[in-house]
């Protein structure tokens, strides 16, 4: 589609649309970033979101856009995206967003987006126009982020239990104090580099679908990058508290080397997958990684009953997302 085909002000209110998804994202997943060291008390939670958006946004500079490009050229066959599809992708996305926020449910935004593409896709053209390696590739990404986030939050656990065996409580507490302070900021890199990119995709993908950027372009233009990074720390600082309170203290109860474990073992999933160009859930991410921490010390010690209604939320999240995306496109046919 050539970019006269499509007017101006159809692509202004996408991007629009877009970058306020990405700060909803940013909003809803903040919890993701600071629910454990708000939880344990070393950051009050003013701080804590402000120190979460500064490495949201650092992350510009770390991660390249392998996500990015996943999302905008690793979803959908070549030719099918239109402006319709966007619309209906976003809203999807946001509308499920918006359910699950005011529920204080900790689903994924990743997801959410993902399930708006693919409902959008299929109410136009069919399943048959979706690439299946990257849409597998992200589904079994459901499963391994948090059993990775699990496995790697309760290896770093019972490690630094065994280092510190012979040291006083006291003095543990207080060296992870400050030791959680690198892993959030490592958490919070880990997100904004991969979740900014998921909007970076989809602009990107708005952008080669009409014709305003060419297919040969290494990446997408560099106004795109920086307003996504800016939108989703600036998300974060405005914090999800709903959600926060159920990351932080209703799956388990975490003290600085616990949030300093899962946090740790959250960040290195996330720069795993980042660096594979997966969009995973930084929600799914740090929930494994939380249940790990806790199971840890005991099993009675994760509440079971609160983690199976957040797994039956990323369950739902991407048919959820999809309907109400398939129904969006549908309606953007009938305005313009």
């Amino acid at each position: 589609m050539e970019p006269m085909q499509t007017a101006l002000w159809v692509i202004v209110v996408l991007v629009a649309l877009a970058i306020l998804f990405d700060f909803m994202n940013g909003f809803h997943d903040a919890a993701n970033s600071i629910a454990t060291v708000v939880s344990t008390g070393v950051l009050k939670p003013t701080q804590a979101v402000v120190f979460a958006a500064f490495f949201n946004f650092v992350a510009i500079f770390v991660f390249h856009l392998s996500v990015a490009a996943t999302i905008g050229k690793g979803i959908v066959q070549p030719g099918i995206v239109d402006t319709h599809v966007i619309f209906g992708a976003l809203v999807g996305a946001i509308v499920w967003n918006l359910i699950t926020w005011y529920y204080g449910i900790p689903s994924s935004s990743s997801h959410a987006l993902i399930g708006g593409i693919v409902g959008a896709v299929i109410a136009k053209a069919g399943a048959g126009s979706l690439i299946a390696s990257g849409i597998w590739k992200t589904v079994a990404f459901i499963f391994v982020s948090p059993v990775l986030g699990f496995l790697l939050g309760s290896v770093m656990m019972v490690v630094v239990a065994w280092l510190f065996r012979r040291t006083t409580p006291g003095r543990v507490d207080k060296w992870f104090r400050r030791l959680q302070l690198v892993s959030a900021g490592a958490y919070s890199l880990g997100h904004g580099g991969n979740d900014a990119q998921k909007t970076i995709g989809i602009i990107w993908l708005l952008l080669l679908s009409t014709g305003y950027v060419s297919a040969t372009d290494a990446s997408p233009p560099t106004w795109v990058i920086v307003s996504c990074y800016a939108a989703i720390g600036l998300g974060t600082m405005f914090g999800g508290w709903r959600i926060v309170k159920t990351m932080g203290q209703k799956i388990t109860k975490l003290k600085p080397v616990g949030g300093f474990c899962a946090e740790t073992g959250g960040a290195m999933t996330l720069f795993i997958a980042t660096a594979l160009g997966v969009p995973v859930s930084t929600t799914h991410t740090i929930t494994g990684a939380i249940v790990g921490v806790g199971s840890t010390q005991r099993m009675s010690a994760v509440r079971w009953g609160v983690a199976g209604n957040i797994v039956w939320a990323w369950v739902l999240t991407i048919p959820a997302s999809a309907f109400v995306a398939a129904f969006a496109y549908w309606v953007s046919l009938q305005i313009y």
